[in-house]
């Protein structure tokens, strides 16, 4: 395959040289990805740096996937404005769980280590966090970009966020990492990890950044945002969410997700294409057929789907409460289905909801829609 393959869509390969000098030594790498748990849903999005993960294990090496359920109760502060909400125990260990069956969808699950940082941060003793905050200065910590501005602005950055990229760092030292892959808003604690791992006397990491993808808004794809493809989401959302990628972003699309240059032509053709890509991968080719029908007969000719399309859930007994019903089949939050439907745009049998909570014995048998294209069929 060689070094161009295993970073095609690499925006940084830091130090200039050294991924080739360990290549050379013959041994199987250990390729780090790690992934906060800070949302229910891996999307496409994330999934562009496991697509690089896949690459080094189709050449024998070894991909770490950290699932970080202790750094997600500090919060990344990439990119952040302000200090990221934290969550509760109880949702960081829900989304946890998920990770894993989300991540193999793109990555060899023969070749694929992973791994909680809570195995090794929860043990560490207060003087050995004291040891670990000496590997970096608090002048290199505020070099970053989201705390300058922050700074500049005023605003205010917690103790707790100064500590986060040392944690992270400390997870390759834990793993003994050769290689760690992250989105190029990552690149300040990819390179902090280095300094982190020649503190504890090892070779230093090689870090390899992917662009973020933008979605259908032009903002990088986000589940807070709700502008993201989950990768275990229902394949007709899938298709749908897809097709609403504007033809000016295609061209990012196809080199990022699909990893290929996009077809000359017509722009439809080539969204559809994309689209079966996206649903096949997580789906097969009866999922990705499947969604294709549904999209041409409820979008493209405004019909209501046939009954065969339309997904079935069952409930448990007692009261169900429906953004939760919702959030699990379509994605999205809690939160945003309880708009959804104290504004309305929630059916039942075609009649409008408004309560949050109904009995299971309402729901058997009936047909939800949510908007006017997402239909989901409670079993009887």
């Amino acid at each position: 395959m060689g070094v161009a393959e295993l970073t095609r869509n690499a925006v940084d390969v830091l130090p200039a040289g050294e991924l080739e000098r360990k290549l050379a030594n013959g041994k199987p790498l250990r390729v780090k990805l790690g992934i906060d748990v800070t949302s229910p849903d891996i999307h496409v999005g994330r999934a562009i740096p496991l697509q690089r993960m896949r690459a080094f294990q189709d050449e024998g090496h070894t991909g770490v996937l950290i699932i970080g359920d202790y750094t997600t109760r500090i919060g990344d502060p990439s990119g952040r404005s302000a200090e990221r909400p934290v969550l509760t125990d109880e949702e960081i260990d829900s989304n946890a769980r998920t990770y894993i069956d989300q991540a193999v969808v793109v990555l060899d699950p023969d070749r694929t280590e992973v791994r909680y940082n809570g195995e090794w941060l929860s043990k560490l003793t207060y003087a050995e966090v004291v040891q670990l905050a000496r590997t970096l200065t608090v002048a290199r910590l505020l070099e970053r970009d989201d705390f300058a501005k922050r700074m500049a602005a005023q605003a205010p950055i917690s103790v707790s966020e100064l500590l986060y990229p040392l944690m992270q760092g400390y997870d390759s030292v834990a793993v003994e990492a050769d290689v760690e892959l992250g989105g190029t808003d990552q690149l300040y604690n990819l390179l902090a990890g280095r300094d982190v791992m020649e503190a504890y006397g090892l070779e230093p990491q090689v870090v390899l950044t992917t662009p973020l993808l933008l979605s259908w808004d032009g903002k990088k794809m986000s589940s807070s945002e709700g502008n993201n493809i989950p990768l275990t989401m229902a394949p007709e959302e899938q298709f749908g969410r897809a097709m609403r990628i504007p033809d000016e972003l295609l061209p990012d699309w196809y080199r990022l997700v699909m990893q290929r240059e996009p077809p000359p032509g017509d722009p439809l053709e080539a969204k559809l294409e994309l689209a079966r890509f996206i649903v096949r991968r997580s789906h097969g080719d009866e999922g990705a057929e499947r969604a294709e029908q549904h999209f041409t007969r409820v979008v493209r000719e405004g019909k209501a789907p046939a009954e065969a399309e339309i997904p079935e859930v069952g409930v448990d007994g007692g009261d169900v409460y429906l953004p939760e019903l919702l959030k699990a089949q379509f994605g999205q939050s809690n939160s945003h289905w309880r708009r959804v439907i104290e504004q309305g745009g929630v059916r039942i049998d075609g009649d409008p909801v408004t309560e949050l909570e109904l009995p299971a014995e309402r729901l058997a048998g009936a047909v939800i829609q949510a908007g006017k294209r997402q239909f989901l069929k409670v079993s009887g």
